[in-house]
């Protein structure tokens, strides 16, 4: 899968599922601050993401995942693992 098709599959559930609009997915957006992605949120991100991509999430892994940006990046990298 190419990073641009990892980023569109992303945005795609950000949007159906927490209710983004897309003008919200900027790279620099906080996930926290600005999309609102709280704790519950989190968990909820998790099993998207192992449905999704197919890797196991840990959630130490969040703590270094400030921007939305950081979440491409991350999920880009664990993806090409697989």
């Amino acid at each position: 899968m190419e990073n641009q098709e990892i980023i569109s599959k992303v945005n795609d559930f950000l949007i159906d599922e927490f209710e983004l609009e897309e003008n919200q997915l900027i790279p620099s957006a906080s996930l926290k601050e600005t999309l609102e992605i709280d704790s519950l949120d989190y968990v909820d991100l998790v099993v998207i993401i192992e449905k999704n991509f197919g890797f196991k999430v840990k959630g130490e892994d969040f703590a270094t995942i400030k921007s939305l940006q950081d979440f491409y990046d991350y999920i880009i990298g664990k993806a090409h693992v697989n």
